[in-house]
């Protein structure tokens, strides 16, 4: 039986927001256009090389319930948290926090050469571990594999796997495939997605078409109908995702990940299952008693 290639779903533009202590965003997942794509609650790209931007970045906050994916393009973020973890993630790196029961961190923005870019993914986490011990996987551009192929394709191996080569990071529920696609012009790309997951592409460099026959929504004026960057596009059920770059090429993140189909209660930074645990969380904040240890868990 041949493979289904997954149809585009629907098309969401990024709007802008600013959230921490000032830091200005484009989000395509978590806002007014696209709630939640289970099990993915949050996507946001920063860009910029105006400094009021982002410097003000994101002092130190609490989160409960969720896993955050921070991915580096350009610049650097200092990271400190109240698991005793600190340290600098620039161009390349990926930082991927399980918050689980409590944790406090804090993630303030340093350009490199006037610039600063990335990405913000928030998984959702089951019922049965929001309140684990919580997790920090630093992991460094090195050891990120990049699969090269012959058409002139790139990518980049967060987690997932690859024409066999498997990416750094393992054992997250949601069985995440992380991806950061190169494509030259008129590219293909193509991957095979586990039919029942829920799947997207970010279109943020150049332009791209997904879907069997490379059609990927309203066209852009100029390039035969492909979605200009920045763009989220949804894909449907099926076998595979499929990649077709435009006449610039394009670089896209190709994220995929197991649904978890149960209700979410959210509120900020804490994500859970009900309001109750939403209150509770709220009065552990209050009460000096948010952050995860081994004495509360046992």
């Amino acid at each position: 039986m041949a493979s289904q290639v997954r149809q585009v779903a629907r098309i969401v533009r990024p709007q802008p927001v600013i959230e921490g202590a000032g830091v200005r965003l484009l989000r395509s997942i978590g806002g007014a256009a696209l709630d939640y794509l289970d099990p993915f609650l949050l996507l946001d790209h920063f860009e910029s090389d105006d400094p009021d931007d982002y410097l003000a970045g994101f002092p130190l906050h609490p989160h409960r319930g969720i896993e955050t994916v921070t991915f580096m393009l350009a610049g650097e973020v200092e990271h400190k948290d109240t698991l005793g973890n600190a340290g600098t993630i620039g161009p390349g790196d990926v930082q991927w926090m399980t918050a689980g029961g409590g944790i406090m961190h804090e993630e303030m923005p340093r350009p490199r050469e006037g610039r600063m870019g990335g990405f913000q993914l928030w998984v959702n986490m089951p019922a049965a571990l929001k309140m684990s011990r919580p997790r920090y996987q630093d992991v460094a551009a090195a050891t990120i594999p990049v699969v090269e192929r012959s058409d002139g394709v790139r990518v980049h191996v967060v987690a997932g796997q690859v024409d066999g080569v498997r990416g750094p990071v393992t054992a997250i529920y949601a069985e995440p495939e992380y991806l950061d696609v190169e494509l030259p012009a008129r590219g293909v790309f193509t991957q095979a997605v586990p039919r029942g997951h829920a799947a997207f592409a970010y279109v943020y460099r150049g332009s791209a078409a997904l879907g069997p026959d490379g059609a990927g929504g309203a066209p852009a004026p100029g390039d035969d109908g492909v979605v200009s960057a920045p763009a989220l596009v949804v894909l449907g059920d099926g076998d595979e995702a499929r990649v077709r770059s435009g006449v610039q090429g394009a670089r896209v993140l190709l994220v995929s990940g197991a649904p978890l189909g149960e209700p979410i209660a959210r509120y900020g930074p804490f994500v859970m299952n009900t309001g109750a645990e939403l209150e509770q969380a709220l009065r552990d904040l209050r009460d000096g008693t948010f952050v995860w240890s081994e004495e509360r868990a046992g």
